[in-house]
């Protein structure tokens, strides 16, 4: 069986929360996972201190360890999730056709 690394959309209709999961590819969406990783809130909240100017945050929280271990298994991310371990250094950002790559040494 394929396993994958994937969201799982939890929350209301405008309020949108993510599980991170590790389920087998041909299950539902909002089915039972083998393992919840983390979870992910793509919507930006502001920070508890008080500073009304501060930037805006979205809240990711992830078991970095149960996931190197899937990733080591062969779990394969979808694309939403290896943008999500990319941003926290797990995965290697995917390349995307029309993006130019940067080269060293030069200030763009």
């Amino acid at each position: 069986m394929v396993l994958k690394i994937r969201l799982a959309r939890f929350g209301k209709r405008h309020a949108p929360f993510y599980n991170i999961v590790v389920a087998h590819a041909r299950t539902a969406r909002g089915s039972k996972p083998l393992e919840v990783l983390g979870t992910y809130d793509p919507i930006p909240k502001t920070p508890t201190d008080g500073n009304e100017t501060a930037k805006k945050f979205k809240d990711i929280k992830l078991d970095i360890h149960r996931a190197k271990y899937w990733l080591g298994v062969g779990a394969q991310p979808s694309e939403p999730a290896w943008r999500l371990l990319s941003m926290i250094g797990l995965m290697e950002p995917k390349y995307r056709p029309g993006q130019e790559l940067k080269k060293e040494g030069t200030v763009a």
